[in-house]
């Protein structure tokens, strides 16, 4: 979002009155975030606007931190540039992982402050989850939930919101077990081409999607599909279009 710019210098050669006045509106109105960069942005592409997957790995790999970190070191042994949307309550108290993540090539975007859902907050506390979340440009709601309320207050605070367009449901076990890598892989491969062309890939850094990643990657190769490319270092700006 650029900031509406003000003191426009006359040029020697005045402009007509109409000419001059669509130049002001345009100049004073700010563009909303999304509505930034080319196209239509599409939430659950996250502003994927190549033909390459992007893997995105959510919350917090509760009970052993430094999980974040291999993962990320894998896949940039790959060349691969992936996006950790990461819960605050946790990040906050590892600033390392997040640096390191960066320094890999990642993305690290805001999960909120602490994982509640949103449209079930009043807008006060929700827009506090929303500001308490890791600084980024890219916001991934709790739970995938959220409406025009959340859509809005993300874009006042600078975000724009991220979903997915493959779930690996990596979180949805029986008898206490999350699904195992064989099912995680299988589940990726037989997703629609549509569904991974330019796609978005959801996993969860405390499940076994991480275990899961080896196979998910060489099988989205096999299948003709580019994954998102790492190309040095990141920042807290996560750009649109993503640079993949």
């Amino acid at each position: 979002m650029f900031p509406p710019r003000h003191g426009i210098r006359a040029t020697r050669r005045p402009l007509s009155t109409a000419l001059a006045a669509a130049l002001l509106a345009l100049a004073l109105c700010p563009v909303p975030a999304t509505a930034a960069g080319p196209g239509r942005y599409d939430h659950r592409r996250c502003g994927n606007t190549s033909q390459r997957v992007l893997l995105t790995l959510d919350d917090w790999p509760y009970g052993d931190d430094g999980r974040a970190v291999r993962v990320g070191s894998y896949l940039h042994g790959r060349g691969i540039r992936a996006a950790f949307f990461l819960i605050n309550a946790y990040a906050a108290r590892r600033p390392d992982i997040t640096a390191t993540l960066r320094a890999q090539g990642h993305w690290v975007g805001n999960h909120s402050r602490s994982h509640r859902s949103l449209p079930e907050l009043p807008e006060r506390d929700a827009r506090e989850e929303i500001r308490g979340g890791l600084p980024s440009t890219l916001l991934r709601p709790p739970y995938g939930r959220f409406g025009d309320r959340e859509t809005r207050i993300a874009a006042a605070l600078g975000y724009r919101i991220c979903t997915w367009t493959v779930d690996t449901r990596d979180w949805e076990g029986t008898g206490g077990e999350f699904p195992g890598p064989a099912a995680l892989r299988a589940g990726v491969r037989a997703a629609p081409a549509a569904a991974k062309r330019g796609g978005v890939v959801l996993g969860h850094l405390f499940t076994r999607f991480p275990e899961a990643l080896p196979g998910i990657v060489d099988d989205l190769r096999s299948q003709g599909y580019g994954l998102c490319r790492s190309t040095g270092p990141t920042t807290s700006r996560i750009p649109y279009p993503l640079d993949c």
